[in-house]
């Protein structure tokens, strides 16, 4: 099966993914870093009422093969965090775009999500275009 990349969701160059829902944005990593990564063991996320910035590390997530950090694609408060991943990290293996979303971000400037990638660039991005 070949790497999903759904055209809804915008994309950092960092390989997080953005849902966006109205002035919110629903942040997880891609389909590509996961594979990348291997077997998810742990993450490592904020807790609510967070503020993230664009750019800047919110949290890292634990594989088999490495540690990897966590980048905000956009800025804003933390208004709902995954806790179900702290017992099943291996969803951002299975559904990464589903079941294993990470936080949702009430955004600061949702001016910045210009900024992101769309899934074919992303897609060129990690050469799998």
């Amino acid at each position: 099966m070949g790497m999903e990349f759904p055209a809804e969701l915008k994309y950092s160059t960092e390989h997080e993914w953005v849902r966006v829902e109205g002035n919110r944005a629903r942040v997880g990593i891609t389909d590509y870093a996961q594979s990348e990564l291997g077997d998810v063991v742990y993450v490592d996320l904020p807790e609510v009422g967070t503020e993230v910035h664009k750019g800047s590390v919110f949290g890292s997530v634990e594989s088999v093969k490495a540690v990897s950090d966590l980048y905000a694609p956009v800025s804003g408060r933390v208004v709902e965090v995954n806790e179900s991943l702290k017992d099943a990290p291996e969803r951002i293996n299975s559904s990464p775009y589903g079941d294993g979303w990470m936080i949702v971000v009430e955004m600061r400037d949702p001016s910045e999500l210009a900024e992101l990638l769309d899934a074919d660039a992303y897609r060129a991005h990690v050469g799998e275009a």
